[in-house]
Formats: structure tokens, C-alpha cells, sequence
């Protein structure tokens, strides 16, 4: 219809109409190429996406998959993911794998029959068995929010987060630290507890094995985790959870228990979500920019999907200290 209307070749219009920015000059003058537009959004057109897939061998379709999309954190990260995405033309749908090894591998399968060109994976174990797997087939991918093996990610530098948490307690008097760490086999867990511990050892004091409790990253994970440390013996100066849902879990089963957040333990979790500075008791936490993580994550898979190698994306995390570790704080975030 345009082709007819405008006395131009099909194949131009077509040209045009899929191609970006100036891109198009390449079908034709800049005057037609801005005839050929104008006329597509005054009519209303819209490219066929099943067409063009064939004439492409593309999609345009991105799949992302992550342990749970009602967590706030992961949620924000595909916001970041679908904004980027929507920016270049592609599309994205995301579904929750709850880090089962065999829910990943029937979604990764899901998303091939749809036909996606990439994925991006919000998932990762460290042990990396899986995600071998789906590079042996030939499948294009990246990493967001946590790191396994050589694979292209796109995460915060989570060591460097755990060493601000650290230094931060030392400071502020605080030398017997307990650790809800969080689920063993995702780097979220594994690189903050390295760094404060690394922080602390840097200080001349020891995290010893059984003040590190894995668990859950949300409200249930940190109330068990709680629950398993207090268990064990007596109740530590400080607790760093690491992640801001555990910390919250965490303080409902120290208030169960009369033990007040400040004044008897302090507290530190991770991400600094809403929540964080919302509660009874203000959160001091290490704030993460998810919405960059997917921005940049999707980037990764796009250098990926174009036969590049990309290093990791490794962003800065920034320590915002309130009331729960300090009672007299303004919030306030320290130098990293």
C-alpha cells in the first residue's frame, strides 16, 4: 500500500520501515526515507513482526528469567531490562524459575519455542552445571544480579559492598558480627559475606564459621536464619543480612523476642530498598542500582548476540547508614 501510494519499491519500504535511525539512508534519499515514515505514522503502519522474524531469522524477542518477580529487587532489574530493550527495537517477557535447576531448564526450553534470540539470566548458581548446558547448545545469554563462571554479567560489586558493611561496623565499635548470608549457591550471598569478612580480618577480627548462616533472601529466610543463630549461643553486637527482605524477617524474630534493633544488636541489610528506609526502625544498608544492573545487562546480551565476548559489568555500590546501626543518624550514604 505505501510502495503503491508513494511510487517507491515494496522492498524499499520495507527496508526503511526496519531499519533505525540513519540506518535507512542506505535505502534511499534522505527525502524519501522521510516520505516513506511520514506517511507510515499518518496511516497508522506497523511492520509485521512475524514477516520481518522470517526475512530476519530474528525475533526481536528477548527472554529473562528470574528466581521470583515479586521481589522488589528483581522486579526493578527488568524494569531496567524492558526499558533498554523497548530502546532498541526488541522485546522482552520474563518468567520465575524459583532457582530450581529444573524450572530453569523448562522455561529456558519455554522460551526457545517461542523462538527468543536471547536470554538473560537473573538466576545463576555459582556452580555454573546449568548454565553450561545452555551454552553447549548455542544459545545466546547473559547474566544479571549475580556472576557465574566466565559468563558476560552484569552485576554490583558485591565484595566491594560487604567490605563497606565491614568497615563500617568496626568503626562503629561493633567486633562480634554474625552473617545471614543468604541462599549458598547464588554470588549475591557468597561475595558480601567474603567482603566483610575480609573487611573485618583486614581489622584484626574474626567471623567465626558458625556466626554465618545461610538461608532464605526474604522475610522467612532471615527469621530462621535468626532463629538458627540465636540457638547457637549468645546474641552477636551486629547482624548483616544480606538482603534488605532477610533483615526485615530478621527483625521481626528479634522483636519477638524483646531484643530491640538498635539498642541491644545492630542491623545492616542490602539493596536499600523502599522498605529499608520505611520501617520502625530505619535500615543502614548498601544500596544497589538495579535498574542500571538490567539496563546494562542487556547491553551485554546485545554485544553477545553480536558475536562480541564483553567483560563483566561490575557497578558501584554506596553505603547508606541510618538508625538501625547508628541512633542519632541522618541518613546519610559514605564514600566507596
Amino acid at each position: 500500500m505505501i510502495a503503491t501510494e508513494l511510487g517507491v519499491s515494496t522492498s524499499t519500504v520495507s527496508r526503511v520501515l526496519n531499519s533505525r535511525g540513519d540506518e535507512a539512508m542506505r535505502w534511499g534519499s534522505p527525502a524519501t526515507v522521510a516520505r516513506i515514515r511520514s506517511y507510515a505514522e499518518e496511516s497508522g503502519y506497523s511492520p509485521n513482526p512475524q514477516a520481518s522474524s522470517l526475512r530476519t531469522r530474528r525475533s526481536g524477542l528477548i527472554g529473562v528469567l528470574v528466581p521470583r518477580l515479586q521481589d522488589f529487587v528483581l522486579a526493578t532489574i527488568y524494569e531496567g531490562i524492558e526499558e533498554a530493550a523497548t530502546e532498541v527495537g526488541l522485546s522482552t517477557f520474563v518468567t520465575n524459575s524459583r532457582d530450581v535447576v529444573e524450572l530453569q531448564r523448562a522455561r529456558t526450553q519455554m522460551m526457545i519455542d517461542r523462538r527468543v534470540d536471547g536470554l538473560i539470566y537473573g538466576d545463576a548458581h555459582l556452580d555454573h552445571e546449568f548454565l553450561d548446558e545452555v551454552h553447549d547448545r548455542g544459545l545466546k545469554f547473559a547474566l544479571t544480579s549475580r556472576r557465574s563462571g566466565n559468563y558476560p554479567s552484569a552485576t554490583v560489586d558485591d565484595v566491594k559492598g560487604g567490605r563497606l558493611v565491614g568497615q563500617h561496623l568496626v568503626d562503629s565499635g561493633r567486633r562480634d558480627v554474625a552473617v545471614l548470608a543468604g541462599l549458598p549457591f547464588a554470588s549475591t550471598a557468597r561475595d558480601r559475606t567474603r567482603g566483610l569478612v575480609e573487611a573485618l580480618a583486614d581489622n584484626g577480627v574474626d567471623v567465626p564459621s558458625d556466626r554465618i548462616v545461610y538461608s532464605g533472601f526474604d522475610p522467612a529466610g532471615g527469621r530462621s536464619a535468626i532463629e538458627e543463630l540465636l540457638a547457637l549461643g549468645s546474641l552477636p553486637e551486629a547482624i548483616f543480612a544480606t538482603n534488605d527482605f532477610a533483615a526485615l524477617g530478621a527483625f521481626g524474630a528479634l522483636r519477638d523476642r524483646g531484643i530491640r534493633v538498635p539498642d541491644d544488636v545492630a542491623m545492616v541489610g542490602y539493596n536499600d530498598t523502599p522498605l529499608a528506609e520505611g520501617g520502625a526502625v530505619p535500615l543502614t544498608t548498601v544500596r544497589s542500582p538495579m535498574h542500571e544492573m538490567g539496563r546494562r545487562s542487556l547491553g551485554l546480551l546485545i554485544d553477545v548476540l553480536a558475536g562480541k565476548n564483553p567483560e563483566p559489568v561490575l557497578l558501584e555500590p554506596e553505603l547508606i547508614i541510618r538508625r538501625s546501626t547508628d541512633p542519632a543518624a541522618q541518613p546519610r550514604s559514605m564514600p566507596t
